[in-house]
């Protein structure tokens, strides 16, 4: 088993509204493991030096927006799945060197299965959004047998080099096109963290079987999400994924599974 980390964190900006210090820590308490999850806000200038001091006190953790891919630059090694994607959100330390990984890709395939059931295909895939999420989730939807992606965002030009990453996945020069036959559309943008926020797709425009996964999570689901399900379309938010690459992060660091209805239930509060 990996030797246990000194100390492990979640590092972002802004980073105190998270909900994975409360799973984390009902999980590690659950397993009988004498460790604290803490929540660590970093500052883009000091990201460097928190880095350092991370490697330092073999630490293991977690990394979310906006340091996903400046984080996966400064790590000593990745793994496959962290290359493919281009981006970290969880980490170790291991005979001094910091490693990168991958979690997001795994935990939203596993997050559909809970959100919607084991047996839902996905033919058809709208991706909005094109940065280090909506690669986790093009990574993701590769694996899937008969699955196409199309994408699209605000920057086409991000949303361009994201689709030449991936085989499977086309770019759209508009959002209509994007969402035409579609049988599932993720939102992979930061709209709907709050309540003023734009949808980051008009219900109107969505076709009427097509499903709705926003990695975007609040404890009383996103705007789009209610909207969503208002208007008849399956939904859910990322509260499924945050506990599902959690679970995959946990078991990484520390060797064993977690008990992922203590999380669950320290998730919903």
């Amino acid at each position: 088993m990996r030797e246990r980390p000194g100390r492990l964190v979640l590092i972002g900006h802004p980073v105190l509204h998270s909900l994975s210090p409360a799973f984390q820590n009902a999980a590690l308490q659950r397993a009988g493991i004498p460790l604290v999850y803490e929540a660590m806000d970093i500052a883009p200038d000091e990201l460097g030096s928190a880095v350092d001091r991370l490697r330092a006190a073999r630490a293991a953790g977690n990394v979310t927006v906006p340091y996903k891919q400046a984080f996966a630059e400064r790590c000593d090694r990745l793994t496959p799945m962290a290359t493919r994607v281009g981006a970290v959100n969880t980490f170790w330390v291991e005979q001094g060197a910091l490693v990168g990984d991958n979690t997001d890709v795994d935990g939203f395939s596993a997050a559909l299965q809970r959100a919607f059931g084991a047996g839902a295909e996905w033919p058809r895939v709208t991706l909005v959004g094109a940065g280090g999420a909506a690669a986790a989730v093009a990574a993701a939807a590769e694996r899937w047998p008969g699955t196409r992606v199309t994408v699209w965002a605000r920057t086409s030009a991000r949303a361009a080099r994201l689709a030449a990453r991936f085989a499977g996945v086309r770019l759209a020069a508009s959002l209509d096109e994007a969402l035409e036959e579609t049988s599932l559309v993720v939102n992979a943008t930061p709209s709907g963290l709050r309540d003023d926020d734009a949808l980051p797709v008009d219900i109107g425009l969505l076709p009427a079987h097509a499903s709705v996964y926003d990695l975007v999570y609040r404890r009383d689901e996103t705007p789009w999400v209610r909207a969503a399900r208002a208007a008849g379309h399956p939904a859910a938010d990322g509260l499924t994924m945050l506990l599902e690459q959690g679970a995959l992060a946990f078991e990484r660091w520390l060797g064993v599974p977690p008990d992922r209805e203590a999380m669950w239930s320290a998730m919903r509060g």
